[in-house]
């Protein structure tokens, strides 16, 4: 970590000695940052942000005002344990947001590089988002969420706890999330149904046209076989790489997924 005096520290903010602060730092007035934090170069905090002990930040991320990150988890069992926030670099993180550190001894909530939480988002303790994930206004994550690279997530949408989207998911404005979203899929509505290809998104990602087509058939598939192993055995049998990938979610998934059928 380089020197302090390549940082641009502003007196009436407040930082512990033991903090790891990068050059070319920013750290806004009545900031606070506290114990056994890092912070990587370039990063920028703003005022009246507050990052609390464990806190683990890559470079070049940008931290706006009345932001917490770091603190503990809204957890009854939690014992006061030493846990972490990690994020990684090029991120952006708007007013009033929350990040909570891990529920258990060790444990990590996750954010990848390049990804825009707006404000008033919440991530809860031991949530794991991918690269690029986007978090719009006042959206919710409970503990244990994850969500893949290139997800979007809509304002006043809400994840229940363990809850998995997959990756360039679009999960629509309101949603009351209590499954799994499925990737590629616009998921939306209260409870939320998967609706229909997340054509837009794919384009914006450079997915090639044939796998679109691909995906565009599979969605057709699960909403017409009349059971879902029917469909996925199907679904098996197309060489399709993003096709191979919505089965290997919906295989792999706990609490069930928003089917497209319903």
């Amino acid at each position: 970590m380089g020197d302090r005096s390549s940082t641009a520290i502003h007196p009436a903010a407040v930082i512990h000695p033991d903090a790891r602060i990068g050059e070319g730092v920013e750290v806004g007035p009545y900031a606070i940052v506290e114990d056994d934090v890092v912070i990587g170069e370039g990063t920028s905090i703003g005022a009246h942000a507050v990052i609390k002990r464990y806190t683990r930040m890559g470079r070049e991320n940008r931290v706006s005002e009345h932001v917490v990150i770091g603190g503990e988890p809204q957890d009854y069992k939690f014992n006061g344990c030493r846990s972490y926030v990690s994020i990684g670099d090029g991120n952006l993180i708007r007013e009033s947001v929350t990040i909570h550190r891990g529920s258990t001894p060790e444990a990590h909530t996750t954010i990848g590089d390049r990804c825009f939480l707006m404000v008033a988002s919440h991530v809860a303790h031991d949530c794991q988002l991918g690269n690029g994930v986007v978090l719009t206004n006042s959206a919710l994550l409970a503990g244990f969420v994850s969500i893949a690279d290139g997800a979007i997530i809509s304002g006043n949408v809400v994840i229940h706890q363990f809850c998995r989207v997959g990756r360039l998911a679009f999960v629509g404005g309101g949603a009351r999330v209590s499954q799994d979203c499925l990737p590629f899929i616009i998921t939306e509505g209260s409870p939320a149904r998967a609706r229909a290809l997340n054509a837009v998104g794919l384009r914006r990602a450079g997915t090639e046209a044939t796998e679109i087509t691909a995906l565009k058939r599979a969605l057709h598939v699960l909403r017409t076989a009349p059971r879902l192993e029917d469909a996925l055995e199907e679904l098996d049998t197309d060489a399709s790489a993003s096709v191979a990938e919505l089965v290997r979610f919906i295989r792999s998934s706990k609490r069930g997924f928003s089917h497209p059928r319903l």
